[in-house]
């Protein structure tokens, strides 16, 4: 290609994280960033812009914006397989997702405060949230809110239908939980509320990562950036491996509309592809040794923690018969695209201030569907490589209720909640009936069992395998996202989540990587060249 390509930073994924990071580090115009995208510029796309086409691009019906793959079979759910993909489009997953806007509780960020220090504090997290989020909803802690960010946030409806005010009453009357205005007020993290908060225009239109950080003031349409902005985005673009130089990373191998190049960085290679970062380490030869050498990979670090502690939360249904004249969603908003939901603690009453539980109202064609997540997944999974073509999908076996314990915890929603909120709804409203599963499949132990098997379904809340940890509690990336063994290789976004998020994991990953891009543009002072080794901490997972 003639003149060598290099850039101060070569950054992989236009994901929440990706996208953070090459905005937040071209701020500074003496900076150089190369953003890498497999996939094209999908953004004018009705299906990507239009949320109405949220809930379908969830079920996966345009293939043409997603990575195509398939994870191992599931011993515990009658060995089905499920789809092992994300967003192949620029915006990645959250160009695809259901639009939910859910942070982390505090609960959760004590948590990593605990493990890696003050930079993942609670106080701190919510102030960077604030400087994330442009909101536009109620709060009654409107101090913990955000109003001037590039990240749009609409609450929506403004005017909830008869059928969500139904179901959140219903929820309200069976578990004691009072009804909740802002569910990422950290006051107010548990109870059932009817409006959802979600990635949202004020005309209610998608915003994704793109829309958000590579929007027309950032990127040209040459994918050059805007107004002196030292930044290029590669589109149709796919990272074959990072390149060392002694063990630092100095480049990535590309793969560009059919053709091969390197692209070298001066300062740092980051990684933020999502559900595929563990694997681009493993083909650059950071990961299990043995597997590498399997593989005919020359190990550049041995780490037999990259690739492990991958975890997702499970997915299951419940429905409900309505009453015809109940709308499911306002006529002048389909955008609002839920029907109320609720985040709870654990049924059994552990931890009874801590949020384990997230129920989600979709309706369609008379009935009422609650989607029913269980967000303290105690199984864990793997990620690995095949062979050493960066082409050929990695094997995901995401481990679904391999504990017994989740098995045993989603019973437990049907039995304690599900159930509960079933008789509850049929008070206020005869006409809505619990259909699947019925009251006698909860009351028998075996048929719910098998049931939830049966019934089991998959969302992309995929987190943990690339944990961000000291390398002698499993794992593959310190507190500021810099892989241990090696230098200048950082992974920022949700692989890299240390304990299990309370909810959907796109506002993370934009945490992640707004964290880890506001470090790399610190000047490092001498006590942070010193401070070499993690905090004393606690493992926990």
């Amino acid at each position: 290609m003639g003149k060598k390509l290099i850039f101060d930073y070569i950054v992989v994924g236009t994901g929440p994280a990706g996208a953070v990071i090459a905005k937040t580090l071209s701020d500074d115009k003496k900076t150089s960033v190369l953003l890498i995208e497999a996939g094209e510029n999908n953004d004018k796309d009705k299906p990507i812009r239009d949320s109405t086409f949220a809930l379908e691009l969830e079920e996966h019906f345009f293939p043409q914006y997603f990575w195509q793959g398939e994870g191992v079979p599931q011993e515990e759910v009658d060995d089905r397989s499920f789809e092992w993909t994300t967003g192949r489009l620029l915006g990645g997953g959250s160009s695809i997702n259901g639009e939910q806007y859910v942070r982390p509780t505090s609960a959760v960020f004590r948590e990593w405060e605990k493990l890696l220090g003050p930079l993942w504090s609670p106080r701190r997290a919510i102030l960077r949230f604030k400087k994330l989020e442009k909101y536009n909803g109620q709060s009654d802690n409107p101090q913990f809110r955000g109003f001037r960010g590039r990240i749009n946030i609409r609450q929506a409806p403004r005017n909830p239908t008869t059928m969500a005010e139904k179901l959140t009453e219903a929820i309200e009357r069976a578990t004691g939980y009072q009804e909740i205005v802002d569910y990422n007020d950290p006051r107010t993290p548990l109870g059932p509320f009817t409006r959802w908060q979600l990635y949202q225009n004020p005309d209610g239109t998608r915003e994704s990562s793109s829309s958000a950080f590579l929007s027309s003031d950032i990127i040209l349409p040459n994918g050059s950036g805007a107004r002196g902005r030292k930044l290029r985005v590669f589109v149709k673009t796919t990272a074959l491996r990072v390149l060392f130089s002694n063990k630092r990373a100095n480049g990535v191998e590309l793969l560009k509309e059919g053709k091969h190049l390197s692209a070298y960085a001066r300062k740092k290679v980051i990684i933020s592809a999502g559900i595929n970062s563990a694997q681009l380490l493993m083909l650059s030869g950071i990961g299990p040794a043995n597997l590498l050498r399997q593989a005919g990979i020359p190990v550049v670090f041995d780490n037999p923690n990259v690739g492990k502690k991958l975890r997702n939360h499970t997915l299951n249904f419940a429905s409900f018969t309505t009453n015809p004249v109940d709308q499911a969603l306002p006529l002048g908003d389909p955008n609002a695209l839920y029907t109320g939901g609720a985040f709870l603690p654990d049924p059994s009453g552990k931890d009874p201030d801590r949020r384990a539980v997230q129920l989600i109202g979709i309706a369609a064609e008379g009935t009422l569907n609650i989607a029913i997540l269980w967000l303290r997944p105690r199984s864990r999974g793997s990620i690995k490589i095949q062979n050493n073509d960066p082409l050929t999908i990695s094997l995901a076996d995401e481990a679904f209720l391999v504990n017994p314990d989740d098995l045993e915890s989603v019973k437990n929603i049907y039995k304690m909640y599900i159930k509960d909120i079933a008789a509850k709804l049929e008070e206020i409203d005869p006409s809505y009936q619990l259909v699947s599963p019925t009251l006698d499949v909860i009351d028998d132990d075996s048929q719910l069992e098998a049931f939830i098997k049966q019934n089991f379904d998959h969302n992309h809340h995929q987190q943990g395998s690339l944990r961000m940890a000291p390398l002698t509690r499993g794992g593959v990336v310190d507190r500021r996202g810099q892989v241990h063994g090696v230098k200048d290789l950082i992974v920022a976004d949700a692989s890299i989540i240390p304990f299990t998020v309370d909810g959907n994991t796109s506002s993370a990953a934009f945490l992640i990587g707004y964290t880890i891009a506001r470090q790399l543009k610190k000047k490092p002072n001498i006590n942070q060249k010193r401070r070499t080794n993690e905090l004393h901490e606690i493992d926990g997972e």
